[in-house]
């Protein structure tokens, strides 16, 4: 077990080392993350509102029964059936506590809903800043890329145009030529 916790340890140290070393990657990791957390967040307020329309109804369908137990109250009232009166009462009583617990429910995903959708507007507003910074790095890349590629051919330019440069292996060269033609003159006036 102390093996795998290592080798766990070496290779998230690893990891950390390499993205450490690539910051455009880490940046791009990030932001995976962001966008998987955004859609488990959207996921999460959907589900809530789900739950939340189902609370609705059955908040609503508990204050229908509790109305229409009420009523059998007074019409049992009314009529002088003390009896039934007692029953309906019991019922309206036993329903009263379930429609506020579902009250609280209600509340409670309301709650929750709110501060999903605040955290929502947190990732996005993170993923926009990674998303700047990935973009400003991947231009800085580009940026020393290209500056790195014109010095390279501004000194074989300049390596090439450059009248005052000395190349040694041109000058070598320029000392052969000369002394070949030379021994060829030499050769061509003694005949």
């Amino acid at each position: 077990m102390a093996l795998l916790e290592d080798m766990k340890r070496f290779l998230e140290s690893q990891i950390d080392d390499f993205l450490s070393k690539n910051p455009h990657l880490e940046l791009q990791v990030i932001e995976q993350q962001l966008a998987e957390q955004e859609t488990d967040t959207i996921q999460l307020i959907v589900d809530l509102q789900t739950q939340e329309k189902k609370v609705e109804q059955e908040i609503l369908s508990t204050a229908q029964d509790i109305k229409s137990w009420f009523d059998r109250v007074q019409k049992a009232t009314t009529a002088g059936r003390s009896d039934l009166a007692l029953a309906a009462q019991e019922r309206v009583n036993a329903l009263l506590p379930q429609g506020n617990q579902l009250w609280g429910k209600m509340k409670g995903l309301k709650e929750r809903k709110a501060k999903a959708t605040e955290l929502l507007q947190t990732i996005k507003s993170r993923r926009i800043e990674v998303k700047t910074k990935s973009a400003a790095a991947q231009a800085a890349r580009t940026q020393a890329a290209t500056e790195s590629t014109n010095s390279s051919w501004g000194s074989v330019n300049n390596y090439t145009q450059d009248s005052n440069f000395a190349d040694p292996l041109d000058a070598q060269f320029r000392r052969w030529e000369a002394d070949e033609e030379l021994e060829s003159l030499k050769r061509n006036l003694s005949k």
